[in-house]
């Protein structure tokens, strides 16, 4: 088994308008997944620098970023990026460009966990118009099939999705399976399930929620969500 998490982070910034990495990385310790995919990791403007240094990930966590080399100074592409245990290989990883008026993009790994096991990763972070939304899921859904290699898939992101099945939800479900992890947008009061978490037929969901501890409710303006995956 392993757990997984996707976690919009909202750039660092908590409803306390304070920006605090280390609080972001307080979160990630009490969920303790093996893989992470998070949203608005990197600044918006100018150079779209990370949030968390490289540094302070090393020093303070046992995760390291998935090295997408897109930008030097960003931790991954247009704000999504892929955590994963320091001692989980990554085996491939690529950018995918997604069609959008706005600029938006989502990232995808090949993993080997810890004990041999080897999956697929996809972080998205999906546009605010049903229509887009329905292109890019079109899009992440393609760029996964078209891998020459098969593994078993784990799809993680704000899909800012409302309503309960239609949508790029209805596309997605086609393919995979959604883990009930519940409401994790406004974190002052979860109503949004925009955060989601799916799975290949070939993975079982054993377990997911959503973690709403102290300090998530501080640290970003969404809740983490994670499941447990056989």
């Amino acid at each position: 088994m392993f757990k997984v998490a996707s976690y919009n982070m909202h750039k660092g910034v908590g409803l306390d308008r304070r920006r605090s990495p280390e609080r972001i990385l307080d979160v990630l310790r009490e969920i303790d997944a093996d893989v992470v995919a998070l949203q608005e990791a990197d600044r918006r403007f100018g150079a779209r620098a990370r949030v968390i240094p490289d540094r302070l990930l090393d020093e303070a966590s046992d995760y390291r970023a998935v090295p997408f080399g897109m930008r030097a100074a960003s931790m991954g592409w247009h704000g999504n990026a892929i955590l994963v245990r320091k001692a989980a290989a990554v085996d491939w990883c690529q950018p995918i460009h997604l069609p959008a008026l706005e600029p938006r993009g989502a990232v995808t790994a090949d993993l080997t966990l810890p004990g041999g096991l080897a999956i697929r990763v996809a972080a998205m972070h999906l546009d605010l118009s049903g229509l887009w939304r329905r292109r890019q899921a079109a899009a992440v859904m393609a760029h996964l099939d078209a891998a020459p290699e098969r593994r078993p898939a784990v799809l993680m992101g704000d899909l800012n999705e409302w309503t309960t099945a239609g949508g790029c939800l209805r596309d997605f479900a086609r393919h995979y399976r959604f883990a009930p992890t519940g409401p994790s947008f406004h974190a002052s009061r979860p109503i949004g399930r925009l955060d989601r978490i799916m799975a290949s037929p070939e993975l079982t969901m054993v377990d997911a929620g959503v973690h709403n501890s102290a300090t998530a409710r501080r640290a970003s303006d969404h809740l983490p969500i994670w499941a447990v995956l056989r």
